[in-house]
């Protein structure tokens, strides 16, 4: 009588909890889809660090640019009154335009690289148009409240108060370090307070974009976790991926080719070891070595028909290895012997006769 309490079952085959690592195959699938570990938060951190640096980088020339425009705007008045003649509002529109330019095409530059860059060290290359793709499941109003008080929103909430609580604090402390200094504005040329209040905001933007980069490398941690948590597969669906990579007609086909194209490599690599190549001679040719350490008798290291037979000559005849015609003898060999088997008695007198042959030859 069996006795059922004896009996171990792995219940895990039944759960459906999600312990396994995801495969090769479901993290190319997500990876398809758009789904990837990536955080926002570098990027912004990137982007913002990179703006003020190159704000500070090209001080000199966005002051040299901005004081001629402020020349220039207030060189106005001069022809206020006859702004509508000549073309001088099309003239001023231009030049507003091509200032606007001169200063905000740099930052925007080094910015936008910024970014790509940020955007490249976390997922590489990748270039989809699946998240694009509408989806009418965002449309429905229960899910879309569904998202707004799901986990993700409150840790994005947690994070922004937690970002602008930081940004606040590092004004609160500028303001407070500066006391003292800030009513000192009223009595500094335009020169000097354009720089102190530059130079000031470029203080606060680096050390606001350090933290935030900081804070962002702990985000990307999460958002590594995250994102393999939710490509976990349970025990079945691994199960059943493996049964279909390995069923799969054209998958067995390449293992097979491959498998052929090794084979043939590894024998093809073993003509230059041979004493002697007998042939058909065009269709087939047999390689044979004698070698007593390795068998009491000679042995194929080789043999072919047609394109292969051709290759094995081509590599005997760059080997200087002997190739003999004998159309009966190669017959028998291909036909009766396998690759690394020894010839049978009852053709060790053809065979010795053939390798008498060879060693007649290296003598002489």
């Amino acid at each position: 009588m069996i006795n059922l309490y004896d009996i171990e079952i792995n219940l895990q085959f039944f759960s459906e909890e999600k312990t396994e690592r995801a495969t090769p195959k479901r993290r190319r699938e997500a990876r398809e889809r758009g789904q990837i570990a990536k955080s926002r938060e570098i990027v912004s951190a990137v982007l913002l660090l990179s703006m003020f640096w190159a704000i500070k980088l090209l001080s000199k020339y966005l002051y040299q640019n901005f004081n001629i425009a402020l020349n220039r705007f207030f060189s106005l008045y001069y022809y206020s009154a006859d702004l509508s003649k000549n073309g001088n509002i099309k003239e001023f529109f231009y030049y507003s335009i091509e200032l606007y330019m001169r200063l905000i095409i740099p930052i925007l530059l080094v910015s936008a690289f910024a970014s790509m860059f940020a955007n490249y060290l976390q997922v590489g290359f990748l270039f989809t148009i699946k998240p694009l793709t509408p989806k009418f499941s965002k449309l429905n109003p229960i899910e879309g409240f569904k998202r707004l008080f799901s986990k993700n929103s409150i840790v994005e909430l947690l994070k922004a108060i937690f970002k602008i609580t930081l940004i606040g604090y590092f004004i609160f402390r500028f303001f407070r370090d500066n006391y003292n200094s800030i009513p000192k504005l009223l009595e500094m040329d335009l020169n000097n307070s354009v720089a102190f209040i530059g130079n000031s905001i470029i203080s606060i933007g680096f050390r606001v974009s350090i933290i935030l980069l900081i804070l962002s490398l702990f985000d990307y941690g999460f958002q590594i976790w995250e994102y393999e948590k939710n490509l976990r597969m349970t025990k079945q669906e691994v199960k059943e991926e493996y049964k279909q990579i390995e069923g799969s007609p054209q998958v067995k086909s390449k293992i097979r080719e491959k498998q052929r194209q090794l084979s043939l490599r590894r024998m093809i690599a073993e003509v230059p070891k041979a004493d002697v190549i007998i042939t058909n001679p065009t269709h087939l040719a047999i390689a044979i070595k004698y070698d007593q350490d390795i068998a009491q008798a000679p042995y194929i290291v080789a043999k072919g028909k047609d394109l292969i037979a051709q290759r094995i000559k081509e590599v005997a005849n760059k080997s200087v290895i002997p190739i003999v015609e004998n159309k009966d003898l190669a017959q028998i060999l291909f036909k009766s012997v396998d690759i690394g088997q020894e010839i049978p008695e009852d053709l060790y007198q053809a065979v010795a006769e053939v390798l008498a042959y060879v060693y007649s030859l290296k003598e002489n």
